[in-house]
């Protein structure tokens, strides 16, 4: 279940125009690995969690050494890792040299089934974070009630 809060905003492009409601997730956490691995060795799996977290391992670096030899890696059922470089200008071409470039962009394209994870998500609305933290500062200061429209100006 993905939950989510609404929150009201205008259009930065179009600044005149009224304000409108749009869906923010409310992420429930985040996993670090050892949760993760947990949670896939949970799923009847014959791998221990320390063989998992190995193979985890293994992926990253392989993952690592396979984009600096300049390759794309594409792991089915997950998707497909590539890079972009962002780089200086040079004047020209015989100006430009490898000294240009500042940054190798990791880019991941996922797979179709994670790509289209509408046709099977089930959403409910919550609190946004912020009305959440409120409600229970006032509730341990014993307040009856909460001044929504004080939150929403912070």
């Amino acid at each position: 279940m993905i939950e989510y809060s609404t929150y009201m905003a205008t259009n930065h492009l179009s600044p005149d125009e009224t304000a409108k409601a749009y869906a923010a997730a409310q992420i429930r956490e985040k996993l670090s690995t050892d949760k993760f691995v947990s949670h896939m060795a949970s799923h009847n799996s014959v791998f221990s969690k320390g063989t998992i977290k190995g193979v985890l391992a293994d992926v990253a670096c392989c993952l690592r050494e396979q984009l600096l030899n300049g390759n794309k890696v594409e792991l089915e059922g997950l998707g497909t890792f590539g890079f972009t470089l962002s780089s200086q200008a040079a004047n020209s071409l015989t100006e430009f040299t490898a000294a240009n470039i500042k940054k190798v962009n990791v880019i991941f394209t996922p797979d179709s089934e994670l790509e289209n994870l509408i046709k099977d998500a089930v959403f409910t609305t919550v609190p946004s974070r912020v009305a959440q933290a409120a409600v229970l500062k006032a509730e341990k200061n014993g307040d009856a009630s909460v001044d929504m429209e004080a939150i929403k100006k912070k």
